[in-house]
């Protein structure tokens, strides 16, 4: 017992340094997979109503994100902003035929992405941008498949925006925290692509080959984003890649 005990304690010890090796930190918050998939479906659905909006200008002007660590928290903040605007519409304007369970899983959703909006606010205090504007006028919420599909593009994107920016947090304590909202955000993701298509929340389009998750960086989320932002931005200070 003692031998075969030993045996399987080196066993996972070496496969333990060889994932080390291979998978260390840095990779494992850039890995990206078919996220630009997800980003020209945004793309699609922002432009489908509003040809004539380009997003906001995210230089020089606008509502300033700062630089390092608040630059990021600035950027996470602006997504959780823009996650809870798009729920809380579509808890004001419910597509035809939701069914209450629909309901209370898109209630808690909106919930949850209001929780992480005021987060960032408190977290971020007096360096918290404002309150930003956005345009949804290539949403149909009347529509089921447009609001699940907009939903499945936010959500996916917001998963690979904090994967994609873990990596360049300094301070610990906030990349923990972004790493317990990141979880909660793939949760959303994967209910809502098991409601368009039970079965796809963790396929190929989202999660690669090495069972690894799609991280885009901070200037491509954002252009994947801006359609939707009203507001101007000045994101030249926030670190990307």
């Amino acid at each position: 017992m003692k031998e075969t005990t030993s045996t399987q304690e080196n066993f996972f010890e070496g496969n333990n340094q060889q994932e080390s090796k291979r998978l260390d930190r840095r990779r494992f918050l850039k890995v990206a997979g078919a996220g630009a998939a997800g980003i020209a479906t945004l793309g699609i659905i922002s432009c489908s109503k509003d040809d004539d909006h380009s997003g906001p200008d995210m230089g020089g002007e606008g509502l300033y994100f700062g630089s390092g660590d608040i630059a990021i928290l600035n950027y996470a903040y602006a997504l959780e902003q823009l996650e809870a605007a798009f729920y809380i519409e579509l808890a004001n304007k419910p597509y035809g035929g939701i069914t209450n369970w629909e309901k209370t899983l898109f209630t808690d959703i909106r919930d949850h992405e209001i929780a992480h909006r005021e987060f960032f606010k408190a977290a971020l205090g007096e360096s918290a941008i404002a309150n930003l504007e956005f345009n949804f006028s290539g949403i149909d919420f009347s529509n089921r498949d447009s609001v699940l599909m907009t939903a499945k593009t936010f959500e996916d994107l917001g998963v690979s925006a904090y994967n994609g920016a873990g990596w360049l947090i300094k301070n610990e304590a906030y990349l923990l925290l972004a790493g317990k909202i990141v979880s909660v955000e793939a949760r959303h993701a994967a209910l809502v692509r098991d409601l368009i298509d039970n079965g796809t929340f963790a396929n190929s389009e989202v999660v690669d080959d090495a069972g690894l998750d799609v991280a885009n960086s901070p200037s491509m989320v954002l252009e994947a984003a801006s359609p939707f932002i009203k507001s101007k931005i000045d994101v030249r200070d926030l670190p990307t890649y």
